[in-house]
């Protein structure tokens, strides 16, 4: 189980993300097939959603990084905080399933805040056994944050 604490990125209106390894590290590049929906409430109660995103978050068979949670600020009052869980990631028999839950505070299209929640979840397609773990912001470094990873038996 991985925890994330206020991870803030450095650049403006970025994207949370996450891959897997199965060789050490040396390649993030675990095949993918995933799913996303979310629900979100702006400041103004002028914009609010419940939807699944399908069409920009899904992976279908990809080794590309799956996106958590999109546009979020670098503000002192944006970012993200949430969990995942990888199941079984050590097992060399099954695939390996995760589901991902992150509380976001986002920027709307016209620069106001929002809050919302995504849910992920979705199976690295390899009988490998998991050995990394892959988490960035695709535009730029991770400003400030905790991630906390716990062995769960």
């Amino acid at each position: 189980m991985f925890k994330f604490f206020n991870v803030h990125p450095a650049t403006i209106r970025d994207e949370f993300q996450m891959n897997l390894s199965v060789d050490g590290g040396s390649n993030y590049n675990v095949t993918k097939t995933t799913t996303l929906f979310f629900a979100y409430q702006g400041e103004t109660h002028a914009d609010t959603a419940f939807s699944y995103d399908g069409e920009s978050a899904d992976l279908a068979q990809s080794t590309s990084y799956l996106t958590i949670a999109t546009n979020i600020g670098n503000g002192s009052d944006e970012g993200i905080s949430g969990e995942m869980i990888l199941f079984s990631p050590s097992d060399t028999t099954f695939i390996k399933h995760f589901m991902l839950k992150i509380s976001r505070n986002s920027l709307d299209g016209g620069g106001g805040n929002y809050c919302g929640i995504d849910y992920s979840a979705g199976y690295g397609n390899t009988t490998s056994a998991i050995n990394a773990v892959d988490f960035k912001y695709a535009g730029g470094n991770i400003d400030s944050g905790i991630i906390k990873m716990y062995g769960i038996a």
